[in-house]
């Protein structure tokens, strides 16, 4: 009997088959991406295809058998790799990484307990098709007399390649128009173009982005100027200079949403403390306070409530843009001769902080160092918050005053694990032990805050002082989105749903003011600056910023989040779909478009800002352009 003759290139259309197979297997399995029609269902078919085929193709301008199969193997295993990579950094971001979030890695030896939750030893199968291969190389028969690959044959597969690369770009395109030049949402590129041309993109906009700085003369700030001129919100006359020459102390409430504020786990309260403060007479309480964050979680809110800016779509800013020149809030405060600094018990090197305080013009960064840290008083990420608060308020004692301090908080972050005496109520009972344990460390977050406010009385500065809380970002990610829909009662969250979660609780405190009350604006991080500042006597009609006075009569009712999503008092935009906002029910999109349009733009316009360092062109004192840079 004639033994089976495989094909010369057999490995090569295994490599392709079997890479794209377990893509696409991935994409359904893996990555919670709404597929609404048989089109979009074709596209992501499609879309693995197009790169790989490139990709694998180089192999056939090696000249020996040899050499193409070590290739077609060393590429096997870095797609296996980047693939499991987003794959990974999905379970926790709901997110796919970006090339400045690789760079990163002075954060990586901190996040050994986040990692441990998200890694699972199954996840062996995203290397399935590197077994395959390395079984098909063993198995399948050598080709005797192999001969070099045709130029002819070489070019008709790769037209072949690039006719799939233009079927998937044009049906990309006819789906979602301008998916290339509003790419905000990263799952729309990836749903549409894939995952490895996703990464391409990524590179191209990188170099793009890095290529600003350089070709930057400020002129780009003329516009930007103008429209923060024109949208800028009058102080209101009563409350501004108030409060002037008080001490403000800003916590970041970490992973603190709103729906766990005024509401209960099954029978038990979950923010007794924080509960109280929402009807304190001296507590400004907004209940429509959304977090504005990106990739870079904490410090994206850190950067947001320094500067009224956006954070960057593709990773922190604290790393990408670190050495920029900026207008910071600390800055301000340091001019009207406040003592200013930022205070958490973490490494100072820790998202870039040592750098980019520097650029905010902090006087000081109480880190790690300044702190007591042992076995005994932390748990996860570091230090508790109990003694963090303890230990921070007597550090505060001894500083000058007036003085500006940012506490960051650690305990309720992911993957929300408390020792066993500081657990205060009983878990949730879901399927997720994400959001089961995240009630107790929220509870715990509360009662530090308790202790915070007694030690605060007690060493004799909470009199003098505006304490201003905020939760920097969500705790609980869409992909916990079935238990959230258990816990809230609903058969899903929707879209819309999962915008209104992004709500985090934001309280300004004001000892003695007497008229605290629940605020109903539409707010977000954004419009920290130009609130705090207003309240401490400190005009902003100079400053660089698109936040707004909350206080102001003239405060719109409208949020961004970094993502293009917004929210206003008439509206939801999420997952391009235009909701109203009172019922969830959708709407014609013409009621957003005039809210898309300035989303865009708005996100545009901080983009250039950062990208280019356009703040170094700008004199804040006369609100003017400088000839040279700063």
């Amino acid at each position: 009997m004639k033994s089976l003759k495989w094909p010369k290139h057999s490995i090569l259309a295994i490599a392709v088959i079997a890479t794209w197979i377990k893509t696409v297997i991935v994409y359904v399995t893996s990555f919670d991406m709404d597929v609404e029609n048989a089109m979009q269902m074709l596209i992501l078919i499609i879309n693995p295809l197009s790169f790989l085929l490139f990709f694998y193709g180089l192999s056939l301008f090696f000249k020996s058998p040899k050499a193409q199969n070590r290739y077609i193997v060393g590429g096997s295993i870095l797609l296996a790799l980047i693939l499991y990579g987003n794959v990974a950094f999905y379970r926790f971001y709901n997110d796919f990484v970006t090339l400045p979030v690789l760079f990163q890695t002075s954060n990586f030896g901190e996040l050994g307990t986040s990692a441990a939750a998200i890694i699972n030893w199954i996840d062996i199968l995203y290397f399935v098709d590197v077994f395959i291969i390395f079984i098909a190389l063993k198995y399948l028969p050598k080709v005797q007399n192999v001969t070099p690959v045709r130029k002819d044959a070489r070019k008709a597969y790769f037209v072949l390649a690039t006719a799939v690369l233009f079927l998937n770009l044009g049906l990309a395109e006819t789906e979602r128009p301008q998916l290339l030049t509003r790419a905000f949402d990263r799952e729309l590129l990836v749903k549409n173009i894939g995952t490895y041309n996703y990464h391409l993109y990524d590179i191209y906009v990188q170099s793009k982005s890095s290529a600003q700085r350089a070709l930057a003369d400020g002129s780009e700030l003329v516009e930007v100027s103008n429209y923060v001129r024109a949208n800028q919100a009058e102080p209101n006359v009563q409350m501004f200079g108030k409060y002037e020459g008080r001490n403000v102390i800003a916590v970041s409430l970490e992973s603190l949403q709103t729906f766990v504020i005024n509401n209960e786990m099954n029978g038990e309260v979950i923010t007794p403390f924080l509960n109280s403060l929402t009807q304190d007479k001296d507590t400004y309480y907004f209940n429509n306070f959304y977090h504005q964050t990106g990739l870079g979680k904490t410090s994206d809110s850190e950067f947001i409530f320094e500067n009224s800016l956006f954070g960057l779509g593709r990773g922190a800013v604290f790393f990408t843009h670190g050495e920029n020149t900026y207008n910071s809030f600390a800055e301000r405060l340091g001019e009207n001769d406040y003592y200013t600094n930022v205070m958490h018990a973490n490494n100072k090197s820790f998202w870039n902080r040592d750098m980019i305080y520097n650029s905010f013009n902090l006087d000081n960064f109480y880190d790690i160092e300044s702190y007591n840290v042992n076995d005994e008083n932390s748990v996860n990420w570091g230090l508790k918050d109990i003694p963090f608060f303890e230990q921070s308020t007597a550090l505060m004692k001894e500083m000058p005053q007036p003085f500006y301090s940012r506490l960051i908080t650690l305990t309720n972050h992911y993957p929300f694990y408390l020792d066993p005496e500081d657990v205060m109520i009983n878990e949730f009972n879901s399927n997720s032990g994400t959001l089961n344990r995240y009630f107790q460390t929220v509870r715990y977050l509360d009662e530090s805050v308790k202790v915070f406010f007694e030690d605060l009385k007690e060493q004799g500065l909470y009199e003098n002082s505006i304490i201003v809380m905020y939760g920097d970002h969500y705790g609980i990610s869409e992909n916990h989105n079935k238990a959230m829909a258990q816990y809230l009662g609903k058969e899903e969250i929707t879209p819309y749903d999962s915008a209104l979660l992004q709500s985090v609780p934001l309280f300004i405190h004001i000892p003695g003011s007497n008229d605290g009350q629940v605020m109903e604006a539409v707010s977000g991080q954004l419009d920290l600056r130009p609130t705090l500042l207003h309240l401490l006597g400190i005009d902003t009609s100079k400053d660089m910023q698109l936040g707004a006075d909350l206080f102001s009569e003239e405060h719109e009712d409208f949020v961004i989040f970094r993502d293009g999503r917004f929210i206003t008092d008439k509206v939801v935009y999420a997952g391009e779909v235009c909701y109203d906002r009172e019922t969830g029910v959708e709407v014609d999109i013409a009621g957003c478009q005039p809210y898309i349009e300035r989303a865009t733009k708005e996100l545009g316009y901080s983009d250039q800002i950062i990208n280019g360092d356009l703040l170094r062109f700008y004199d804040v004192e006369t609100g003017n352009l400088t000839v040279e840079e700063k």
